[in-house]
């Protein structure tokens, strides 16, 4: 799946001064996580400081929020694979298929400490997720594009999910902006995004359409997002090639800052960080975080038995 939103998936991003935290990480200022994204390029190196087995069966993440010093996945169980149509059916090229929604949450070994199910019928694909301080986003669509969505605030305490608003489209991933007091998502692939206005409940205005500006860029599918002030996102995501229809997957991953209100990415890197078996580690749920004097970037490429891996620059 095809995603946007989450620090990259989740970073609290507190003052201008780098304060330490218990993860390693420090809460640093938007332009200090900002300009050092901006500093990366393909010849930066990342040292691989930890792995960490997870004791349980992940499905197929998608987002990463760091919440505290909880960790939440959002992730899809695949009961009935979804199967192409010989021929599109009211647009669609595929049929529903079936399966569950999760929202995991996990501590710093991997443990999961909480859980709850998203969505309803059809619609069980969670996307890349965004924690905004209070409120963790999270999108859940049908398994297939130009479909059907739900948009859902969690409580990271309680685990109780809110509705805030339905979406004729697949959205694959949210960012609150919490400047402008907006939400904003992508569809299938990136392809196009997505703003809504959020009414005095913290629920998408209904009276207000949102605009819908195409993606310019076709670089990367964006897999997770998270948000970085002032109207930036921070994504990752994967392109995958196949040098014939029948060769093995490449997939090549990325960073890039998105500018919300343009609609398009203002910086794109390379990331050439793989698994042993040549999985993207930007595939799936990514955080990018500030230490003292560089980045971490935390992922989570691989499905079912899954581990995470966390990643520093200099």
């Amino acid at each position: 799946m095809h995603r946007f939103a989450a620090p990259v998936a989740g970073i609290l991003l507190a003052a201008a001064t780098a304060v330490v935290t218990p993860t390693g990480a420090v809460a640093a200022g938007p332009d200090v996580l900002g300009q050092r994204i901006e500093g990366l390029s393909r010849s930066t190196p990342w040292r691989l400081v930890e792995t960490i087995p997870v004791p349980f069966d992940t499905y197929h993440p998608q987002g990463f929020a760091r919440a505290g010093d909880a960790i939440f996945a959002s992730s899809v169980e695949i009961t009935v694979p979804t199967k192409r149509y010989a021929q599109p059916q009211d647009g669609m090229d595929r049929d529903t298929g079936q399966g569950t929604g999760h929202l995991f949450k996990l501590d710093a070994r991997g443990r999961q400490i909480g859980h709850v199910t998203l969505g309803e019928g059809s619609i069980y694909h969670p996307g890349g997720i965004d924690y905004d301080g209070r409120w963790l986003w999270v999108p859940v669509a049908e398994y297939r594009p130009n479909s059907h969505s739900i948009l859902y605030r969690v409580d990271p305490q309680t685990l109780e999910a809110v509705a805030v608003g339905r979406v004729d489209d697949h959205i694959g991933g949210l960012v609150h902006d919490t400047d402008h007091n907006t939400l904003h998502g992508v569809s299938w692939g990136s392809r196009r995004f997505y703003t809504w206005r959020l009414d005095a409940e913290g629920k998408v205005d209904a009276a207000t359409p949102p605009t819908v500006t195409l993606n310019p860029e076709h670089y990367l599918d964006y897999q997770d997002c998270a948000y970085l002030p002032v109207g930036r996102a921070i994504c990752t995501g994967i392109t995958e090639f196949r040098r014939t229809p029948d060769a093995p997957v490449f997939g090549l991953g990325g960073i890039e800052i998105v500018d919300l209100a343009a609609g398009r990415p203002t910086f794109q890197v390379p990331v050439l960080l793989w698994t042993e078996d040549g999985t993207a580690m930007t595939r799936n749920p990514v955080l990018v975080e500030p230490t003292q004097d560089g980045l971490r970037l935390t992922a989570m490429p691989e499905d079912g038995t899954s581990r995470i891996f966390v990643y520093e620059t200099p």
